[in-house]
């Protein structure tokens, strides 16, 4: 009975800041496994369990053709859900234990093992975690916003509360995961502890997200929807321009956060030789980003999101710039750090809610509402250029000679680091501006809501 009071309610129901909380806390709970993956997973198999960081990359790179497969599943299966509980709130209740324990395993190689064994245990484990567990309950997640709301600005709102508490779980992990780390022993059993303690934090976070948010949009078409083929709703998505603008949007921008803040524990230990840099780095970016934040959504209905993330992006390339100008001095990469903040506070409050407002495109384009094929696609997008940017650092890195186990690197690592650290995201910054010139749906997102809102009329 208890249970009743979180069914969805009438989609009339307004979108409360409550509620916009607690749709945020499931990326915070997101960003403790993807943030420590991005952050600190390859250093943890180069630099703690001892493999080379070119296998591990031709790994992650591998597994990016199951994510493709596992995302668009999930799709399909959102897509044709029916539960009490709507269709993507139901599976963050049914994955959210795994999706935890996933976390643990990614850390949790065992450090006495062949470096064969250790490589076998990595891929099953990242997979295991990555392309089943984090594809199974973030997917859902993210279509949620298309679930919640129709109106462009509230899902804006929506996403900036969500990048809020994502960069909030980033900081927490970049902030945290070393000194526990050390509170535990700073070994291999250390890192298991740590991310046992995290993946407890998981759970309450994502289950805030289920109990306390509602889906309202298009509860009455489910049944109608549930019958449309699965070549029909990708044969829809082929045809939506501003979809493929989207997602290549987030493969260009998870490629340069990727490659950047896997370099960062890499530049800090070895360029300045100290490690616990992560940490000042990762308040100077995300506590200014959070800060942004909260002003960034009147901007965002003034210009609207396309120019608002090409704006973020020209100041990324700023900070960046300052960052190599400076690239030993601490004060003048804490200042470059902050200025990225201001950018990335754009990016992130735009990235998500731009591909959530494809599918009223797609919509009006088809005909074919697939709110989960969407999101699958773009969260395929996303993992791409997770897996590239871990192939790209782990070739620079290997092409440059670094070495994990060595004392001292040569003058080829030490720039190898540099570039990935700085110039390889300005470059993909630089690609990511020049898609956007061809994005023009904010412009005509109004008329197109008006006008499916006419033909539904009709029917």
């Amino acid at each position: 009975m208890l249970l009743k009071k979180f069914i969805n309610k009438n989609a009339s129901e307004k979108v409360t800041v409550k509620e916009r909380l607690a749709y945020g806390c499931g990326d915070f709970s997101s960003n403790i496994m993807y943030s420590a993956m991005a952050a600190f997973l390859l250093f943890y198999y180069t630099d703690v369990v001892g493999v080379s960081a070119a296998a591990v990359g031709i790994i992650m790179m591998c597994s990016r053709l199951f994510d493709g497969v596992s995302d668009l599943i999930m799709g399909v299966i959102i897509d044709r859900t029916k539960s009490p509980f709507g269709k993507a709130r139901i599976w963050i209740l049914r994955l959210v234990v795994p999706y935890a324990i996933g976390t643990v395993l990614l850390f949790a190689v065992p450090a006495g093992w062949s470096e064969t064994a250790k490589l076998i245990y990595i891929f099953f484990s990242y997979n295991l975690a990555f392309t089943v567990l984090f594809t199974g309950i973030n997917l859902p997640y993210a279509t949620l916003t298309a679930l919640m709301t129709q109106d462009q600005y509230e899902r804006s709102v929506l996403s900036i509360f969500r990048m809020i508490l994502a960069t909030c779980g980033t900081l927490f992990i970049k902030t945290c995961t070393l000194p526990v780390v050390r509170f535990f022993g700073d070994d291999a059993r250390a890192w298991t502890m740590t991310f046992i303690v995290f993946g407890a934090l998981e759970i309450v976070t994502f289950m805030i997200t289920f109990l306390f948010t509602r889906e309202r949009v298009n509860t009455a078409d489910d049944d109608k929807r549930l019958k449309i083929p699965v070549t029909m709703g990708f044969k829809a998505l082929v045809k939506n321009k501003y979809w493929f603008m989207a997602t290549l949007n987030l493969i260009l921008i998870f490629i340069a956060q990727g490659i950047n803040g896997s370099a960062e524990v890499y530049y800090t230990k070895i360029i300045l030789g100290n490690s616990n840099l992560v940490g000042t780095f990762s308040v100077a970016l995300q506590a200014t980003q959070i800060i942004c934040m909260f002003f960034i959504a009147r901007f965002v209905k003034k210009f609207g999101k396309r120019n608002v993330l090409m704006i973020g992006a020209a100041i990324m390339i700023a900070g960046y710039s300052i960052m190599g100008i400076g690239a030993e001095n601490l004060t003048v990469l804490i200042a470059g750090c902050m200025l990225r903040g201001v950018g990335n506070a754009g990016i992130s409050a735009c990235m998500f809610a731009m591909v959530t407002d494809t599918i009223e495109y797609g919509e009006w384009k088809t005909g074919i509402r697939t709110e989960g094929l969407i999101n699958s696609a773009a969260s395929f997008g996303q993992k791409i250029g997770n897996g590239l940017s871990s192939v790209i650092l782990g070739a620079i890195l290997s092409i440059g000679g670094y070495v994990g186990a060595a004392v001292t690197q040569t003058a080829g690592a030490i720039t190898a680091i540099k570039v990935s650290y700085i110039y390889v995201p300005v470059i993909l910054t630089v690609i990511q501006i020049i898609v956007l010139t061809f994005y023009h749906l904010d412009k005509e997102y109004d008329s197109i809501l008006t006008d499916l809102k006419s033909r539904r009329i009709s029917k």
